[in-house]
């Protein structure tokens, strides 16, 4: 059980208390998921190679599904908007988030340099985010990949996926079954781009996130900015503003060329703005 640290990389803290407790077989198997992920802690979300697996294809994403619906718990639901983008021509791709959700920035964007950018939401899946872009990187185009992620998930129906290509080839994937506090859930693609959220106050979150995104000059990384900002002027997660995030790779960088986030705040956002403005980094546009 310790060996396999990356398939208990993100058990909720809440649920590994509950398991130290508890006397089943099934709370000692969670229990022990944690010690192993406070052993061996690592953070997903930019990581520069493919992730090695032990099964290939298929076989491997019904493993990563079996386990996360197992382990998974109410605190898992991730109400949010995010954008996807990537700049062909500088070999920049990026993602941006906003929730309600507590580091939001840490769970539900991924990126990797000469590869693209994904984002999983609502019912998310961490387990999901170096995998598909393992399979993107592999030549799979965004649709394949989302094809073969839900292909055999029992929860297909509550997911919200988007996954972009350093082409620019996008893909999104809304639930069909929101949860109730969805109100409003959906999704707009342009030229480089996606934008996506669910438990939002309405359309406009989207759409004004898309129009900030194609309308502003400046970097990649200008760009998703002025889009999340945007998406939460226009009123974004009706449930508040805790947290927010962004993260961005570079052709030719390992790992994360920039990543930049807000944990927890009454005003995510506008800190993260902030925290951006203050911020002296070449992702920054002139």
């Amino acid at each position: 059980m310790l060996g396999n640290i990356g398939r208990c990389r993100r058990i909720d803290i809440h649920t590994c208390i509950d398991a130290r407790t508890e006397h089943s077989v099934g709370a000692r198997r969670v229990f022990l998921c944690c010690l192993a992920a406070l052993i061996g802690p690592y953070l997903p979300g930019c990581r520069s190679t493919p992730a090695r697996h032990t099964a290939q294809g298929s076989d491997e994403i019904s493993r990563v599904n079996s386990e996360s619906q197992c382990l998974r718990s109410d605190r898992d639901v991730t109400g949010t908007f995010s954008i996807v983008a990537v700049d062909p021509n500088t070999g920049v791709c990026g993602a941006a988030v906003a929730s309600k959700y507590p580091a939001v920035g840490k769970v539900v964007p991924y990126v990797r340099a000469n590869v693209g950018a994904f984002c999983t939401q609502h019912w998310h899946n961490p387990d999901w985010g170096e995998f598909a872009l393992d399979l993107l990187a592999k030549g799979r185009l965004p649709e394949q990949v989302l094809a073969e992620l839900l292909r055999n998930d029992a929860q297909r129906d509550k997911r919200q996926l988007a996954i972009i290509d350093m082409s620019g080839r996008a893909a999104n994937r809304n639930p069909a079954k929101a949860d109730s506090s969805g109100i409003w859930w959906g999704a707009v693609s342009g030229r480089y781009y996606a934008c996506q959220g669910n438990t939002l106050v309405g359309r406009e979150v989207v759409f004004e996130m898309a129009k900030a995104y194609e309308q502003t000059e400046g970097s990649l990384a200008d760009r998703l900015m002025a889009a999340l900002a945007a998406g939460d002027r226009a009123g974004g997660d009706h449930r508040g503003r805790l947290a927010a995030g962004i993260r961005l790779a570079k052709r030719g960088v390992d790992g994360c060329w920039l990543e930049l986030y807000v944990d927890k705040s009454d005003d995510a956002v506008t800190d993260l703005a902030k925290k951006y403005a203050q911020l002296e980094h070449r992702a920054k546009g002139p």
